[in-house]
């Protein structure tokens, strides 16, 4: 690695600005950046370097669930499986790629035995066959955990690797601007970064491994942690193309302590309540009228435990009712919903339920008085999660929404999950848009593992050598720096706080981009999200010191992610895809939710044609954006013949 210094200007003081050079930089610290960095090591790249807000921040370190789930390949039992059925699965969810269906299928033992390795405890049985089980969307039991900190366990396991290895770790960096080359080949040529004091460094490398995480800052109701917030907006600023952006995750999670309440949370059945703006006054349970029975209700109560995620096919007459009723009582009326396990749900009983909640908490003995004592004997570690986040579940309700929880799209990337258009950027974990309209739960943590394998080999075999012209690189980094200070001045003379700007998207995508969408809602918000961009872009946003620097390009690029999301889920609605995945569409011709919703509560029913195709979408930084929908390559068929398929492997023709 080398560096230079260069000097720059802010607001008529002069800097030195360090330009370092490494060939390749792995930007984010979570499960896949991490695992990316120790193949890159393995596999020859010495000269390597990890950037990063922080080893303890980020969403892998810092989020779970009641049974934090790993998705691999089937290691137990008589049931046959192979990489091909896997990939079927993938396939069959719709709106992904067949190719990319077969990698993360072809990997995942792969990934998955890397990690029993390093240590991770996956539980495994006397004759070490790894046991599994169903998660949603699973045909068969291809599902592990280790319980509710799965993904901290790999981080905490792939950082002891990465520092075993040597690799050089830079903490307390925040990316604020990709370094581009243009001209017949596009390409990536480093990112410029602000530190925790508002000081610049400029990275130029032959390959950037983009491990960013998902788009967590842009929502006002969010269970991605506080600590991430996410960079796909550098990336879309700098022309990357997306795919699939519109589809995301959406569930109930606590508020307080970011946290999904699947699982045990709902299927003790808590009493849910709603309260006025101060949490405490004009207490009530909202729910009943909307259900035949109390037992009718707490069964769909039961049922959001393992059907967590809002779907679309449940909104109505199904589990989803439930937080669309969450949705109404907190975005609509303004009023505080809480999860009560101090006390059972008006008039419950064990035996008003419907038998598959019933008989699933008598054969698991939760038959005690009260929602807390059933969680107690059930999964007395949700309790204590709780209590070491100073919130008492025998004392005080949980309060929850209906939050963001995962991008299922993101950037589109080739079967080495390099970037589509821009050559040696590699987006890998949840800000590659790999994923299709819904996914078997925890395909995501094999995802960013398979795609560490993948890049590291790409770039070993066909990466290697130095390709990046002096002159060019220069010229673009004066171009980068440049829109950096110029951004960076505006934000310490004047503009709107930066708080004030961040909290305009976020509430913007709740409630315009998030499960509920509608054509004139979106026809509203999306030219104001448009004007936020030009407005940063003219004025920036107000900071009151050279430490805050670091918020107001965070805000820079979630309001250009933000108003490409919106155009984007607007295409889908002017295509007329309807409701899918974790969102529904209003439409007063389509289906009514409910009887006793107001007629603004009609869905657009799904073209299943569009399961056949993603999304595609292209922005440049003036606010033109180009979306298409591209039909979904069918998973590949091939003979598999061994000694044909060695040699191409010997001549490296499998990187053409």
């Amino acid at each position: 690695m080398t560096t230079k210094l260069i000097k720059v200007k802010l607001n008529d003081k002069e800097y030195e600005l360090p330009v370092f050079k490494v060939h390749t930089l792995v930007l984010g610290s979570g499960a896949a950046g991490l695992n990316a960095a120790a193949q890159l090591s393995l596999n020859g790249i010495k000269d390597l370097m990890i950037i990063t807000e922080g080893l303890s921040m980020g969403t892998s370190i810092n989020t779970g669930s009641d049974k934090q789930t790993y998705y691999k390949l089937s290691m137990c039992g008589a049931e046959a499986d192979s990489p091909h059925n896997m990939a079927e699965t993938y396939f069959a969810n719709g709106s992904m790629h067949g190719d990319l269906a077969l990698v993360e299928s072809s990997l995942s033992a792969r990934s998955f035995i890397n990690l029993v390795n390093l240590g991770v405890p996956f539980p495994r049985d006397e004759y070490g066959q790894f046991v599994g089980y169903k998660t949603d969307h699973d045909p068969r039991q291809r599902a592990t955990s280790i319980g509710p900190y799965t993904s901290k366990e790999m981080c905490l396991k792939l950082i002891d690797q990465v520092k075993g290895l040597g690799i050089e770790i830079r903490e307390g960096r925040h990316a604020v601007e990709l370094i581009t080359l243009e001209g017949d080949c596009r390409r990536v040529a480093g990112v410029i970064t602000v530190d925790n004091f508002g000081k610049f460094e400029a990275y130029v490398c032959e390959n950037l491994i983009f491990a960013v995480g998902g788009p967590g800052g842009l929502y006002k109701t969010s269970v991605y942690p506080s600590v991430h917030t996410g960079a796909i907006g550098l990336a879309l600023m700098a022309g990357a193309c997306a795919a699939n952006l519109p589809e995301s995750q959406y569930g109930l999670a606590s508020t307080k302590f970011r946290w999904n309440v699947s699982g045990t949370y709902m299927q003790v059945i808590p009493r849910v309540i709603s309260t006025a703006s101060d949490g405490i006054s004009d207490e009530k349970e909202f729910m009943p009228p909307f259900f035949k029975s109390v037992g009718d209700m707490n069964g769909m109560v039961f049922l959001k435990g393992y059907q967590w995620p809002f779907d679309a096919r449940k909104a109505i007459g199904g589990s989803s009712i439930v937080d669309i009723l969450v949705y109404i009582e907190t975005i609509i009326k303004g009023r505080r919903v809480f999860l009560d396990f101090r006390s059972n749900p008006a008039g419950f009983s064990f035996e008003d339920m419907p038998d598959e909640a019933r008989i699933y908490l008598e054969k698991s003995g939760a038959n005690q008085s009260t929602p807390v004592e059933r969680l107690l004997h059930m999964n007395p570690g949700a309790i204590e999660l709780y209590q070491n986040n100073k919130i008492d579940l025998f004392t005080e309700p949980l309060e929850v929404a209906v939050c963001a929880q995962h991008n299922n799209g993101g950037l589109a990337g080739n079967i080495w999950y390099e970037s589509t258009n821009l050559k040696h950027l590699f987006p890998i974990g949840e800000v590659n848009g790999s994923h299709g309209v819904t996914r078997p739960g925890g395909s995501a943590l094999n995802a960013g593992q398979v795609a560490g394998f993948r890049a590291a080999e790409f770039i070993a075999n066909k990466y290697y050598e130095w390709t990046l012209d002096e002159n060019e690189v220069a010229q673009a980094l004066e171009r980068s720096i440049q829109q950096v200070v110029s951004f960076a001045g505006a934000c310490l003379q004047a503009g709107q706080p930066w708080m004030d700007e961040l909290n305009e998207i976020q509430e913007r995508m709740s409630k315009s981009g998030s499960h509920i969408r509608s054509k004139e809602a979106l026809d509203r918000e999306a030219p104001e999200a448009w004007k936020q961009v030009q407005r940063l872009h003219d004025s920036g946003c107000s900071v009151k010191q050279l430490e805050h620097l670091k918020y107001a390009f965070r805000v820079r690029q979630l309001a250009f992610a933000q108003a490409v999301y919106l155009d984007a889920i607007k295409y889908t609605m002017k295509s007329q895809v309807g409701s899918r995945g974790s969102s529904i569409v209003l439409d007063r011709e389509g289906n009514h939710v409910h009887e006793l919703l107001d007629e603004s509560w009609r869905i657009a029913s799904e073209d299943l044609s569009y399961r056949q195709k993603v999304l595609e979408t292209l922005a440049k930084m003036g606010g033109e954006v180009q979306n298409k929908w591209v039909d979904c390559r069918s998973i590949p068929e091939n003979d598999a013949w061994f000694e044909t398929t060695w040699a191409r492997f010997r001549k490296g023709e499998i990187y053409s």
